[in-house]
């Protein structure tokens, strides 16, 4: 349970990061309280759709992995965040990601936050 905490906590780090150098990456709300939240709980629809959709995407994607030498895995990554902010629009979370290469850039900012959080923070059971 604590390494779901904490690779949830790592999550919303890296998302508040990409909130915050993407200008079309938007995270709005009332207060600081609400935007946090709000964090969190994007951050818990990512590691969701992260968990349950990109191994099926990777699977089916296989050939273009190989080909494109783990290259294409950007462009995973970019569509799973555009899929979270699909996610969040339809429970009215105040998250949005305006296109797809702001989406692509979006996930490697994330990518590279989040594994660099996930080496500081501890982990275990």
């Amino acid at each position: 349970m604590k390494n779901f905490v904490v690779k949830t906590i790592a999550n919303a780090g890296a998302l508040a990061v990409a909130v915050w150098l993407l200008d079309k990456i938007t995270l709005t709300g009332d207060s600081t309280g609400k935007q946090i939240g709000t964090l969190l709980l994007v951050a818990l629809i990512f590691g969701l759709v992260n968990f349950l959709v990109k191994p099926i995407v990777k699977l089916f994607s296989l050939p273009l992995l190989i080909l494109t030498l783990g290259l294409f895995t950007l462009i995973v990554n970019a569509l799973m965040l555009l899929l979270t902010s699909w996610f969040a629009d339809k429970l009215d979370l105040s998250f949005h990601v305006d296109g797809f290469w702001t989406a692509v850039l979006g996930g490697l900012i994330i990518s590279i936050v989040s594994w660099a959080l996930n080496l500081a923070l501890p982990d275990g059971d």
